[in-house]
């Protein structure tokens, strides 16, 4: 007897877990595999459906009783950077960008630790060791960069400050995860590579710069509402970000649909 695997993506939900994000919340996850001749085409669809992607495997928060968190995206063409976003970018303007393959390399590690160390040390990637960091930037089944920022010391030597795994979709950026070097406290890092891939995006004719997930009352995603227009996916729609949702912070009492419903709401590529 020939057994073939499923052509059509399953979807799973996580056992319960604390939430990083909110005090006393519970997190759960509904995801799927990302694999095979079809992992872009999905990766684009599901991205566009508030679906996150790591490694190989493609998530949204599905929490029983919240509904808090919701992906984000910038929409390029109309961001204009507010007068502290202009000094971000002007006390950065020494930096260079490259774009690289999605390969890791021990300058990244050294970088990725050193980051972990002093901004996450108690977070859920502190003490992965190289091997596990490797898998984090190569186990890609899309099309990801790696996009580096270097600066350049007196004797001409390029030094590492910054780096961000980004997946091209059809419609944007999505950046996976950025790291810096945490000794430019003054330089405000974080939004400067936010700010220079929407200049990407618009350098490439994208709408858009996916930003993950923004949680409104969580301390840790509150600087995503800071580059608008920002939209937000909720209720199976994009929603433009507005100051009434920053600040309603209040529970939602019907949180999330059913999973059952959920999945059945999910618009899938066609199967080739």
């Amino acid at each position: 007897m020939r057994h073939t695997l499923p052509t059509a993506p399953q979807f799973y939900v996580t056992a319960p877990q604390p939430c990083p994000y909110l005090d006393g919340k519970v997190e759960r996850k509904l995801f799927t595999a990302l694999f095979g001749d079809g992992a872009k085409t999905l990766n684009d669809s599901l991205s566009a459906q508030g679906f996150r992607r790591s490694q190989n495997v493609l998530y949204r928060p599905t929490c029983p009783g919240c509904s808090a968190c919701m992906s984000a995206r910038v929409v390029a063409a109309g961001f204009e950077p507010s007068r502290s976003q202009r000094r971000v970018l002007k006390r950065n303007h020494a930096l260079s960008r490259e774009v690289k393959a999605p390969w890791a390399t021990e300058e990244h590690y050294e970088l990725f630790e050193k980051y972990l160390d002093h901004r996450h040390a108690d977070g859920g990637m502190a003490g992965m060791d190289m091997y596990e960091f490797a898998a984090m930037i190569e186990e890609t089944p899309v099309q990801s960069r790696v996009i580096e920022y270097y600066e350049t010391d007196d004797r001409g030597k390029k030094i590492l400050k910054a780096a961000c795994l980004t997946d091209v979709l059809h419609d944007g950026l999505s950046m996976v995860y950025s790291f810096f070097d945490p000794d430019l406290k003054n330089r405000s890092m974080g939004a400067f590579i936010i700010l220079d891939h929407i200049r990407m995006a618009r350098e490439a004719g994208l709408p858009y710069v996916y930003l993950g997930f923004w949680v409104p009352g969580s301390q840790k995603m509150n600087y995503k509402a800071n580059y608008r227009p920002l939209e937000v996916f909720k209720d199976g729609i994009w929603h433009p970000l507005t100051d009434e949702m920053v600040e309603d912070v209040r529970d939602d009492p019907l949180g999330n649909d059913p999973v059952a419903e959920q999945v059945a709401a999910i618009h899938l590529p066609p199967q080739t």
